[in-house]
Formats: structure tokens, sequence, C-alpha cells
């Protein structure tokens, strides 16, 4: 087997907030050997639909992601698709509403784009792209320092010892430290945001708790509070946070303590799309809805396509599928959204098609 090529990382930050990265919690190398174990027992040409086998490839795999899986892309997904296929990897993570507006503007050129939620998508249609698929899905958590002055009120509740009702008066208590990412830019600051309103109605909390708890308008980029998503946990790991919003495969992959909420305000369960809806932030004149944390994959532009379909075929490959679902993703049926004459073949066959 030829030496793998080594992926190029970028850590993407928005053009009007530039933030120091750290991302000291991917040395969880323990998820990292069981994903490649799992690329490793099948054939090159299993997992991507292209590429592997006996003759040479030749392309990247550009990949712009939701800063939350920056773990499973760089540490796990990226190195096994080369692997795998022959082809390189490079990545780059930000908020994907973030990642959508710099390669509508070119300022990035991936050929892959992986989004949690299908809007960052469908705004870049028709030019870069006209379809998507859907194959996971993950839902709003609270992960918690556990050297927090907190940490055994987090604990009781998340234990279920003390009502979940608690939580949140306890994040509205002056002084207590929570991070967030930005709703402007991206989907997971929004779900923290949908979580809190789902909360007030369900627990009945005082009108007040949603500005309480965010320290100020729900729409707010400037807060204390918020961070970009691809350092957010490392802030919270290194002691600066009492808590901090994540996704659950967020917490999964990184060990973090963390508070599972309720299907009925997490945004987890696809069926209860409805409820979800209820809960809404108005952001530049625009009013926006939670809806459940679907994660959407396309590939995008002209630029070593080849590469960039097989990248896709492997991420719904079994093997891909196997590395999502013990990086803490609940897996969904592949559906395809859109154009779906405009799928590359290597996507349609791994679609079954």
């Amino acid at each position: 087997m030829t030496q793998p090529r080594m992926a190029i990382v970028r850590l993407m930050t928005s053009p009007t907030r530039r933030w120091q990265v750290r991302v000291a919690a991917l040395a969880c190398l323990d998820l990292a050997a069981a994903g490649c174990s799992s690329a490793s027992s099948a054939s090159a040409g299993q997992g991507s639909g292209s590429g592997g086998g006996s003759h040479k490839v030749s392309g990247t795999a550009n990949v712009a992601y939701a800063g939350s899986l920056i773990y499973l892309n760089e540490k796990v997904i990226g190195p096994a698709f080369t692997r795998a296929t022959g082809y390189a990897y490079s990545g780059q993570g930000n908020g994907a509403d973030a990642l959508s507006a710099e390669i509508a503007s070119g300022e990035i050129h991936p050929n892959v784009f992986i989004s949690v939620g299908g809007k960052p998508i469908t705004a870049l249609e028709p030019k870069f792209t006209s379809w998507y698929v859907q194959y996971a899905a993950t839902s709003i958590v609270l992960a918690y320092n556990p050297a927090s002055k907190y940490a055994s009120q987090f604990a009781a509740i998340a234990a279920g010892k003390k009502p979940m009702a608690d939580l949140f008066a306890l994040m509205a208590q002056p002084g207590f430290q929570l991070g967030r990412t930005d709703p402007n830019v991206d989907p997971q600051g929004r779900a923290f945001i949908y979580m809190l309103e789902l909360a007030q109605q369900a627990y009945h909390l005082p009108a007040s708790t949603v500005t309480r708890i965010l320290r100020g308008p729900a729409a707010s980029a400037n807060s204390a509070q918020i961070f970009s998503e691809t350092s957010l946990e490392a802030h919270l790991q290194a002691g600066q946070l009492d808590a901090a919003s994540a996704f659950r495969s967020e917490a999964v992959q990184l060990h973090l303590h963390y508070i599972a909420l309720p299907p009925a305000i997490n945004l987890g369960d696809p069926a209860l799309a409805a409820n979800y809806a209820k809960a809404s932030i108005t952001i530049g004149g625009k009013t926006m809805h939670g809806a459940p944390l679907a994660v959407d994959i396309t590939t995008i532009g002209t630029a070593d396509q080849a590469a960039a379909a097989s990248y896709v075929a492997y991420v719904l490959s079994p093997a891909g599928r196997a590395m999502y679902a013990k990086g803490g993703y609940a897996l969904l049926k592949p559906t395809a959204v859109g154009d779906t004459a405009a799928i590359p073949a290597a996507v349609r066959h791994a679609l079954g098609g």
C-alpha cells in the first residue's frame, strides 16, 4: 500500500471575527483508531465508489465542513478516505453559514461542503450546486467543565437527580460563564437559542429566562459568550467556561462531560420538527425557525470533481456511516434533495442508484 498523502488542515474563521483556534481536544486517538480500523477492513474501492484499487488516482477532496465536524473529518474520515481511495484530503472548518458566504464570495474554493442543516447549501444554488444528501443527525447538549464550581449540580441534573428545569435557572445566575457560537453565522449558535426558547416554553420558565442566560438580545454577535465553533470546546476544556453549547456528536468525540437534553427541546428528533419550529430568531430582518439538526453533504464547483464525488460516496458508504455512528451521530437513511439528475455517478451508486 502506498503511503497516504498528508492532509492539509485549515481552520477557517469568519472575515469579521478572527479567533485564536485551539484544538487540543483532537488528541482523542481511540475514536480515530476505531474509525481507521473500520476503513482498513474494507477494500480500497468499497468506500468511495471510485478511485481505489490497482490504478493510481490524482486529485484532492477539499472539504469545507461545519466546525463541529472537525475531529471526525481530520482525525477519522479524512485519513481513512485517503487510505481507501488514494485521493488526497484537505479540510477547513467554520460555522456553516460563514462557509457558505465565503464560498459564494469566492474567498474559499472547496469541492465538498458539509453543513448542519440544508440552508447553507441551498443558499449556493444554482451557481455552485443543485443537490445535497441528508444522512445523519445530532442534537444539542450542554457540555460542562467538571472542575466548575457548579459541577456537582450539573452532574445531579445529568443523572436525573435534579429536575431539568434547574439547569436553566443555573445558567441564568450572575457570574455563570457560558460559551456558545454566533447565531448570525453558525447553525449551532441558532440551535442553542432555539433550545433555550423551547425549554422556556416546556418548563414554564419566566419570560426573561432566555435573555438572562444569553446576557442580552438573542441575535447579538457582540457577546463575551461567543466563540468560534472550532475553538469553543477547547476554551471549555481549558477551564475558562463553566459550560458550553455543543452537539452531542462533539461531546462524544471529545469525551466531554455533558447533560443530554430531552428530545422535545434538543432538536435531535426529525419526528418533532413541528415542535422545534415553534422557536425562532430574527437575524438581519429575516426570521428563522428551529428545525432538526440534520447533516447534509454536496459537491461544490468544478475542481477535482472525481475526488469530491469519491469523498461524498465514502461518507455515505458502510465504512463512513460506521464512523459517524461511532462519533455520536444518529444515522438517517441517506436522502437526496434537489436536482437528483445532477448527482455524480459515484454518489448515486452509494445511494443505491
